[in-house]
């Protein structure tokens, strides 16, 4: 990017401020600066192991899982434009507001119902009423309501492939994120629950700000709004997608998004 955004923003949803991530010597995210528009989905796009999804997970702290892992640099969450990185914020607290989906359906083994009340009683929510409507808003945003709604108490897994992600959206949605991150979460599905997943982004994306981590460029193209192109650990070239797709400014993008190299 050719200036630095302000964590002043207005606009903002999330903002990026020059981060690097290390596991242990190894710095895998190099000095990165974006920003997260509200109400947006921002695509993240590179050939494989160009620091996508570590910086994906940067977000909601999941790199404090493993010793000898560290940040440099901030993620200011806005409006209250609090460093997300801080040692003094307890990743829990994060987790709760920054929701994510993985690459791979991952539903508990539990029952639907409990699946998507996970997060809350988490949180400590225990007015039954309160989670079952939070429970049925969760599966309506996530197109999955009229699907489930007789069969709540049976088990997660016995959803189809399409379902499960959804459902993993879902438990998501529940606890009422800001941010919304998806990585891969179409890879293991076939065409037709992709497109599900899509249309339901493009609703999502008008209560909720996301990012996804996605090896599909013509995906990218569909239903994001902005996109950020990664290499080596870098960004290369941050913009909305329209423009970034057609014309490009830096020459290594137009080489990936036209098919020369990764």
């Amino acid at each position: 990017m050719s200036s630095t955004p302000s964590p002043a923003n207005p606009g903002l949803s999330a903002l990026v401020n020059n981060l690097s991530f290390f596991y242990g010597d190894k710095e895998v995210v190099k000095h990165v600066s974006l920003p997260i528009y509200r109400n947006s989905l921002t695509a993240l796009i590179g050939p494989s192991g160009c620091g996508k999804t570590t910086l994906l997970r940067c977000f909601n702290r999941m790199h404090d899982l493993y010793k000898g892992n560290r940040y440099e640099g901030e993620i200011f969450l806005h409006p209250e434009k609090k460093n997300i990185l801080s040692s003094e914020l307890d990743p829990m607290e994060v987790r709760m507001r920054i929701g994510m989906v993985f690459q791979k359906p991952n539903p508990f083994p539990k029952s639907i119902f409990e699946n998507v009340a996970y997060g809350l009683r988490v949180r400590g929510v225990r007015r039954r009423t309160v989670i079952e409507t939070a429970v049925e808003t969760a599966l309506t945003q996530a197109g999955l309501w009229n699907e489930v709604k007789d069969r709540l108490k049976k088990d997660a897994t016995g959803l189809s492939g399409g379902q499960q992600q959804r459902l993993c959206i879902a438990r998501a949605l529940a606890t009422e994120p800001e941010l919304l991150l998806l990585d891969e979460p179409t890879s293991a599905l076939d065409p037709i629950s992709t497109g599900h997943i899509e249309e339901l982004c493009r609703e999502l994306k008008k209560s909720v700000s996301i990012v996804m981590v996605t090896h599909n460029l013509h995906q990218a193209g569909r239903i994001s709004d902005y996109t950020a192109f990664m290499y080596m650990g870098e960004l290369v070239e941050f913009g909305d997608t329209p423009s970034l797709f057609t014309n490009p400014k830096k020459a290594q993008t137009e080489s990936y998004i036209t098919g020369r190299f990764g």
